[in-house]
């Protein structure tokens, strides 16, 4: 079970920071990170492998990946980004980590995706689907039967409301209020602070209270 326990993160930047901290408190250790650019490691001793090659080479000189459980340290909107590198991970073998901070609450009756992140303090209420490469941040709100999708970040300190629907790649800003029963499309932003009472359409940036279309 030990070798279950070892980590693979895919970024080096203070997201990184906060899983590995997550993973310490699993019990759990980080032997890789990955990063498209050249930057310092995010974890003292544990090295960065560059780009997809990196990444490639680093594969192929561990003896069983199906041990390595691999994370995604790509917040903001960069859902998108998430689930490619997921999938790269699958790819060669990796399992992808579903992480949730001793401190979160997930309901027995919820539901979260592969690759999703739910971090301190946060919550998941009861009948809450939550898709694959999700961040729940920090004090954020995921209140009953609300269905999220694939790619989605609420950041922290955001509500959404019980019945609340995002489609995929949706970023639900710091501190944001979404009421109940609403539904946000695909790749839409909700601005930090906004409160959201009615629909937001695929595409759209809506800020304030309540929340109007900035721009598409």
């Amino acid at each position: 079970m030990a070798d279950l326990k070892r980590y693979a993160i895919w970024g080096s930047a203070g997201h990184a920071k906060v899983l590995a901290g997550v993973v310490g408190l699993l019990q759990g250790r980080v032997i890789a990170l990955f990063d498209n650019r050249e930057v310092p490691s995010a974890l003292p001793g544990v090295p960065v492998h560059i780009g997809d090659e990196g990444f490639q080479r680093w594969a192929d000189s561990q003896p069983e990946l199906a041990n390595v459980l691999g994370l995604v340290a790509i917040g903001g909107a960069g859902g998108r980004h998430r689930i490619e590198i997921q999938r790269r991970f699958r790819t060669r073998g990796l399992r992808v980590a579903c992480i949730v901070h001793p401190q979160a609450s997930v309901d027995a009756s919820a539901v979260l995706g592969a690759g999703t992140q739910v971090l301190a303090q946060a919550v998941v209420a009861a009948d809450a689907h939550v898709g694959e490469a999700c961040i729940i941040n920090h004090r954020a709100s995921v209140d009953h039967e609300c269905n999220i999708g694939n790619g989605v970040h609420v950041a922290p300190g955001a509500t959404l409301c019980g019945l609340v629907t995002l489609h995929d790649n949706v970023m639900i800003g710091a501190s944001a209020v979404v009421l109940p029963r609403i539904t946000i499309g695909e790749n839409a932003i909700v601005g930090a602070g906004a409160v959201v009472t009615r629909d937001v359409p695929a595409n759209a940036i809506v800020v304030g209270n309540p929340a109007h279309l900035l721009r598409t």
